[in-house]
């Protein structure tokens, strides 16, 4: 499978809280066992295809069961992966 970067956003709707289920999508991206890059914003997760196809899917599903949410998802195959040095800009 070729490999793809996604960037992604969770909204969590009408909860007081939208942490949890925001933590709770990530982990659920770790245990898909991709690349996981946190921003203030967004979400950068890589891997191949199909890993970050079924992390995305069980990322909503997860969120999806605690209440309304919506997922916006950017998928290339052309962007690369960000450096791990960028996460101390």
């Amino acid at each position: 499978m070729p490999s793809v970067t996604a960037q992604v956003s969770l909204y969590p709707l009408r909860e007081a809280h939208t942490g949890p289920a925001i933590a709770e999508a990530v982990d659920r991206f770790r245990e898909a066992g991709l690349d996981v890059w946190e921003g203030p914003m967004s979400t950068v997760v890589a891997g191949d295809l199909d890993a970050v196809c079924n992390g995305l899917r069980d990322a909503f599903t997860s969120a999806a069961a605690q209440g309304e949410v919506v997922l916006v998802v950017t998928l290339s195959n052309a962007c690369p992966a960000p450096n791990r040095s960028d996460e101390d800009r």
